[in-house]
């Protein structure tokens, strides 16, 4: 069972900065994806970024250029680097991970953009 656990969120002004991070154990599969999405109070789930085991990372277009996703050499924690960061992006933020076999989110982490 692949269990996340996330940190990093917090209160940042317009135009900050704030780097998320989420380590996975449990992992037994050699192809899979690590992902991050993120929700707003009262709307659906939406992808921020993802990024799967060989490399590939999709990125969506309202933070292409602010958010960067990446993972440590060993692949089991995946950070996303949030810059230039705007209200909108206030949401909670969750962790994902996914394979043929298994997925699983994480708790959630709370980020506020705030002046």
């Amino acid at each position: 069972q692949v269990q996340l656990e996330e940190s990093g969120g917090g209160l940042v002004q317009p135009g900050g900065s704030l780097r998320l991070s989420c380590a996975a154990s449990g992992i037994r599969d050699s192809i899979y994806q690590m992902a991050w999405h993120r929700q707003i109070p009262g709307k659906q789930r939406e992808l921020v970024a993802t990024i799967t085991s060989g490399g590939m990372i999709v990125t969506a277009n309202s933070v292409k250029g602010r958010f960067t996703i990446s993972t440590n050499d060993a692949k089991n924690t995946v950070n996303l680097q949030m810059t230039t960061l705007k209200l909108e992006d206030t949401a909670v933020y969750f962790c994902f991970y996914g394979s043929d076999s298994v997925t699983a989110w994480g708790q959630g982490t709370q980020v506020t953009v705030s002046s």
